[in-house]
């Protein structure tokens, strides 16, 4: 008898009945870590990073009471907007780096962008944003860890104060708080000296009362991390694998050479 290659399900069938499972169990963790640092598990938002994920994970998230979704490219998500429109209440949220040329078309697709890290990428914004008659809510993203392969303004730079101090001109932005990625490692607890270093930039910022300038997000952890981070005060945990498995494309990789 001849020998047969298994070939692995499509992921929108894989995640089909584990996603709820998935939003479930992370909603546990999140809540498991907030106690343990005396917050309210209510006041820390879930986000599913729904990068290179189809429309129909997309909507099983949704099902499962996610509102909040994270994309890193502008047109990945302009490829798959039109087929989560009826999602009411979903916010759509830019979270990796944008290219000054595409700011019409983040304006357009987005509700929030977490990723502004210098002035002239926010007064691009701005404008966009009011060509299209809509206000915008924007996170600042801090290299926190001095990563030359990052995007993100240096904590305590001349980037950073420049978009503080310009808040008032930007009109149809809303600076809402801060966002940082730091660098990775295996073990999250090497994560907790750059979360608690970004809370308190965060608090040094909030103290300073500067018009239009609102510190009340502080969007840090993923899958790895996230419960280090909430111990450390983030507002907003953006989780893609442990909520989705791991990407489709990877998954596909597997199935197409398991059929060669």
């Amino acid at each position: 008898m001849p020998f047969r290659f298994s070939v692995l399900p499509v992921p929108s069938v894989l995640n089909q009945l584990s996603v709820q499972n998935n939003v479930a169990e992370v909603r546990r963790r999140i809540a498991d870590a907030a106690r343990r640092a005396g917050r309210n598990p209510g006041e820390i938002m879930l986000m599913a990073v729904s990068k290179t994920h189809p429309p129909e994970n997309i909507r099983e998230a949704y099902e499962a009471g996610l509102r909040a979704f994270g994309e890193n490219r502008v047109q990945e998500f302009a490829g798959k907007a039109a087929d989560l429109a009826d999602l009411k209440g979903a916010d759509w949220h830019l979270i990796g780096h944008l290219q000054s040329n595409k700011t019409a078309k983040a304006a357009e697709l987005f509700s929030a962008v977490d990723s502004i890290d210098s002035l002239r990428l926010a007064q691009k914004l701005d404008a966009a944003a009011g060509s299209l008659g809509k206000k915008l809510q924007v996170l600042i993203e801090i290299n926190i860890g001095g990563e030359e392969a990052k995007s993100g303004a240096a904590p305590e730079s001349k980037e950073l104060e420049e978009i503080l101090l310009a808040a008032p001109q930007l009109a149809h932005l809303e600076i809402r708080g801060l966002m940082t990625i730091p660098p990775y490692a295996d073990d999250p607890q090497r994560s907790r000296p750059y979360f608690h270093k970004l809370r308190e930039l965060r608090d040094r910022i909030a103290a300073r009362k500067l018009p239009a300038v609102e510190m009340s997000m502080l969007s840090m952890g993923m899958s790895h991390d996230f419960e280090v981070a909430i111990e450390e005060g983030s507002t907003c945990v953006r989780v893609g694998t442990a909520i989705f498995g791991e990407r489709v494309k990877e998954l596909n990789a597997v199935a197409e050479e398991q059929k060669g």
